[in-house]
């Protein structure tokens, strides 16, 4: 469910803008991304801060984009999302010695330090490269193709990332050397 509400304002942008343009894609996706608070609100009786980050993102530069007219404001936006989460995950190791990545999946997973601080180190970099690339996409490919990078090259890029984010934190996790065959059981 929560995958789903996630999805939700992205797929509502993208079907507004293949059938109205990115002006109203824009200000669907600022009516999107409120309800989208909304129904994780009543879900969680929380919302996340990176939900909360994006949202006025979202409505500070869809306002712009809105009263200027133009569409580089909210093809921005993305990029300074993901700047911003990598300055987080980098900066957060100083406010209370755990990575942000340890403090989203401690309670789940767990490493010895020094990979909670490579894993931490994956998560910069990759947001550091989504916002790089959408850059180079929204400069040097044309806005349909800008927003197809938007709705299938994000989540093609992001999926493959936690696959192999998976990959490897199950090499790096500790093996469970409580072996409960019996002694005398091994032996047949």
């Amino acid at each position: 469910m929560q995958l789903l509400l996630d999805f939700l304002p992205v797929l509502a942008f993208f079907i507004a803008y293949k059938l109205k343009g990115i002006y109203v894609a824009t200000a669907v996706i600022m009516a999107a991304m409120p309800l989208q608070c909304v129904g994780v609100w009543f879900l969680k009786r929380k919302i996340s801060p990176m939900l909360l980050i994006s949202t006025a993102l979202v409505l500070v530069f869809g306002c712009v984009t809105l009263l200027v007219h133009d569409k580089v404001f909210i093809q921005w936006k993305m990029t300074v999302l993901d700047w911003l989460f990598a300055l987080a995950f980098a900066v957060a190791p100083y406010f209370g010695g755990q990575t942000l990545v340890q403090r989203l999946m401690g309670e789940q997973v767990t490493l010895p330090s020094q990979h909670w601080r490579t894993l931490n180190r994956m998560w910069i970099w990759y947001f550091v490269f989504m916002g790089g690339l959408n850059v180079y996409v929204m400069y040097n490919f044309d806005e349909a193709t800008w927003v197809n990078f938007k709705m299938f090259g994000t989540l093609g890029l992001t999926l493959a990332f936690v696959v192999v984010q998976g990959i490897w934190l199950t090499s790096k996790m500790p093996k469970n050397d409580d072996d409960s065959t019996p002694p005398s059981d091994k032996t047949r």
